[in-house]
């Protein structure tokens, strides 16, 4: 039975002993992620091989997805961006193996700092200011074309909740997590030779903050989606399973106007041997049921022999309900979002 334990703090993530002090979630980030006070092998200076980080955005917009990640699994830095066109189904996605992270930059929480890569003319960088998360991309050779990007997301921190989320995973591992959906983005990005004015009013974003040790071998699916209500109020998902431990907290939640409304356990029901077929996701409470019809696949596979992992990953429809924390339901029409289905060795 999952419990749904709140998060505490101020506090540290984990104690002297690589411990982690609390598992639960939290609408903040309450945790200090001291990553250095791991310690799950015996011979401390394999641990941060074993390490994963990452900051994963994402831009909603009525035409197209945009995705930029900048990431350190330990072995390697993988920085990766991808466009979708809705419309027509265009594609285009572009990935750099980076041998030990060499030029990667990550911070130690996800409320400061800068995430940022720079080599072979291109280079990425995340930010945080008052209120507000950036993005500034230059992609020169962006496959045969060009992706650059200057974006602002709007995010009081202090008002804008999120899904915070801390579960432990056998042998000293962990998963530190922090979702945040609905946040407004302004700017423009620049993708085969078309600029695209990206608007508060139509575009949202969200960023997939990841912070753990995994198991070598690791599967999970993950359900997601930023956008509005017929009424124009912004309305978010958050929905996932698979590995660690969810006894004291899952990460299933909906976003309304910036506030999260938890909810406990959700069953997915799909077809792997046919992701394109209508997904189902009920939490037996009766406070969400929606059907998700996807409209594109995006099938992305890595193979280095000791980091292989494949995701498929669809854009579709979400078509159903979810009931306030108050009670009160709302009805979900078309919201454009994903959902995906990951196995990863690494």
């Amino acid at each position: 039975m999952t419990t749904q334990q709140l998060l505490k703090g101020p506090g540290a993530l984990l104690d002297e002993r690589g411990n982690l002090t609390q598992a639960g979630w939290a609408p903040q980030q309450v945790l200090d992620c001291n990553l250095e006070n791991a310690h799950f092998y015996k011979l401390k200076l394999w641990q941060p091989m074993r390490i994963k980080v990452w900051d994963y955005y994402a831009i909603t917009t009525p035409t197209h997805f945009f995705s930029f990640t900048i990431s350190d699994i330990g072995y390697v830095g993988m920085i990766f961006a991808y466009v979708i066109a809705f419309a027509s189904g265009s594609y285009e996605e572009q990935t750099l193996t980076i041998p030990l992270a060499g030029g990667v930059k990550l911070p130690r929480n996800s409320y400061a700092g800068e995430t940022t890569y720079s080599g072979g003319g291109r280079s990425l960088r995340f930010w945080v200011e008052e209120g507000k998360r950036k993005i500034s991309v230059r992609w020169p050779k962006f496959g045969e074309t060009e992706l650059d990007a200057e974006l602002t997301l709007q995010h009081d921190a202090d008002k804008h909740e999120s899904m915070n989320l801390v579960i432990p995973i056998k042998g000293k591992r962990f998963y530190y997590n922090r979702k945040i959906n609905c946040m407004p983005a302004e700017g423009w990005v620049k993708y085969k030779g078309e600029t695209f004015a990206i608007s508060p009013d139509t575009c949202l974003a969200n960023l997939d903050w990841g912070r753990g040790v995994w198991e070598y071998k690791s599967f999970w699916v993950w359900a997601s989606a930023s956008g509005f209500l017929k009424d124009r109020r912004k309305i978010g998902l958050n929905l996932g399973y698979g590995f660690g431990d969810n006894s004291a907290a899952t990460e299933n939640c909906f976003i309304l106007e910036d506030k999260v409304h938890k909810l406990g356990a959700v069953a997915f029901t799909y077809d792997n041997h046919n992701f394109k077929a209508p997904w189902t996701m009920k939490s037996p409470d009766g406070r969400l049921e929606l059907v998700f019809t996807p409209f594109f696949e995006r099938v992305a596979k890595t193979d280095l022999k000791v980091i292989q992992s494949e995701v498929h990953q669809m854009f579709g429809k979400y078509n159903g309900f979810v009931v306030t924390d108050e009670g009160k339901k709302l009805e979900i029409v078309d919201l454009i979002g994903w959902a995906e289905e990951h196995h990863a060795k690494w």
